[in-house]
């Protein structure tokens, strides 16, 4: 079985630059900068068949290449344990596009669509019981950052190796996008 997901490979500089607000929450577990990304979709554990599917299908995926931005912060889960930070990627037509698209694609294949609302970004920690008021400070810390813009020119096909270090990200296959538009 392969534990499969679709998304935004980072740049280095980007990547860099997002290592920077990691600190300052005591008991968060920091994404190593290597495995930072943006997923698009996330896919689960699918048999060879099912992958092959899923690569056929992205494929035939057509979206324009765009600039991606980064702005602002966040956290999931309750208020009083969130178990993790983020940095928000700008809402873009664009981008919504590509990721419908993307969606299409995995259903296509045979799996189920998301039924989950799509918040672009970019996990930067993950956490068990981290001081509430550190969040607090560190959501605040990092309101403002803005990071852009970013070239999207292509989306990956990423395999996810758990590990008890977190999870590797193995890219698959890229899907160009198609420049100057659709």
């Amino acid at each position: 079985m392969l534990r499969l997901f679709v998304g935004l490979d980072l740049p280095d500089d980007v990547r860099d630059r997002l290592s920077l607000v990691q600190g300052g929450v005591p008991d968060a577990r920091w994404m190593r900068p290597e495995t930072l990304h943006l997923t698009l979709r996330f896919v689960g554990e699918v048999d060879d068949g099912t992958a092959a599917d899923l690569d056929a299908a992205l494929s035939q995926v057509r979206a324009a290449a765009f600039d991606l931005w980064l702005d602002g912060a966040g956290s999931f889960g309750p208020a009083k344990r969130p178990h993790s930070l983020h940095v928000l990627a700008a809402r873009s037509d664009p981008l919504q596009a590509l990721h419908d698209r993307v969606d299409r694609a995995v259903v296509k294949a045979g799996l189920a669509p998301d039924d989950r609302k799509f918040l672009p970004h970019i996990t930067v920690a993950r956490m068990k019981s981290a001081p509430r008021v550190r969040v607090e400070r560190w959501l605040e810390s990092q309101a403002a950052i803005r990071v852009g813009p970013i070239s999207v020119s292509s989306f990956t096909l990423f395999r996810s190796h758990l590990g008890r270090e977190g999870a590797d990200y193995e890219p698959l296959r890229d899907y160009p996008l198609l420049l100057g538009g659709e």
